[in-house]
């Protein structure tokens, strides 16, 4: 039986999901943030017989994440997805949003697959020696600066209201490095919630580049979430990039799979 979840249904479906607290930081963060009545989130939930919870699906605004720990109800949740405009945005757990790829009346976009890494403890951090700054709104305009001068990067037109967004709710943070006054490099967390974080925002200057600058913030950024008793997680499709948050303590527990 599939139904959707009320606040009543919050103790059990958050247990279900803290199973796997990074896997499911972004339904775990938007439950927290944003509860089960808003009118751009929803949360569905397949039970069974003895009215245990087997998956979850989570939709905001456009966009969808089912998570499952065994089989569960894919056409259920393909029924409950087609009543919504498409294209639709779906992510998730490789091996669980893989399975929808056959259902051809889901518009789904292009495909994109990069790896899931976790990181639960310190002991690989260190000590830092560089002076790292936790960024306010009056830094915001030279952060989205720096992130449009990377050519990786794409930024979105409603980036400065989102950074802002994510400073006043405490569901992001950003720290930095600076050099007479300008930024020179920053990272940034994003979907924070009680029980995790994830990574985004890794960036330094060009001409900046090769001094450590973004390890050294990470290393700062990271033991203070740990501190706080949360886990980190982040992607990752560059494995010179992977190889620096391995030595940095975060080890790959799966792949994450998105469709845009």
């Amino acid at each position: 039986m599939i139904r959707k979840l009320t606040e009543q249904d919050h103790q059990q479906v958050l247990a279900f999901l803290s199973e796997e607290p990074s896997i499911n930081l972004f339904i775990i963060g938007d439950i927290e943030a944003f509860g089960y009545s808003s009118e751009f989130q929803e949360i569905w939930a397949e039970f069974d017989e003895q009215s245990t919870i087997k998956a979850v699906l989570l939709r905001f605004h456009q966009s969808f994440i089912p998570y499952a720990k065994g089989e569960f109800d894919t056409t259920g949740f393909v029924s409950i997805m087609r009543q919504y405009t498409q294209p639709i945005f779906l992510s998730g757990k490789s091996d669980i949003v893989e399975i929808f790829e056959s259902f051809e009346e889901l518009s789904l976009g292009k495909k994109q697959v990069t790896f899931f890494a976790e990181c639960l403890s310190d002991d690989c951090l260190g000590d830092n020696d560089v002076e790292v700054k936790k960024a306010t709104i009056e830094d915001v305009d030279q952060i989205i600066e720096l992130r449009s001068s990377i050519e990786e990067f794409h930024i979105r037109s409603d980036a400065r209201k989102m950074l802002i967004n994510a400073m006043e709710s405490n569901t992001g943070r950003t720290y930095y490095t600076t050099r007479q006054g300008v930024i020179t490099a920053c990272v940034s967390t994003t979907a924070e919630n009680s029980i995790s974080a994830m990574i985004v925002g890794v960036c330094t200057r060009k001409e900046n580049r090769r001094q450590g600058l973004a390890t050294s913030i990470m290393k700062k950024l990271f033991k203070d979430v740990l501190a706080e008793g949360k886990t980190l997680c982040l992607f990752y499709d560059n494995p010179a990039a992977g190889r620096i948050y391995k030595r940095l303590g975060f080890k790959d527990i799966g792949k994450w799979t998105m469709y845009r």
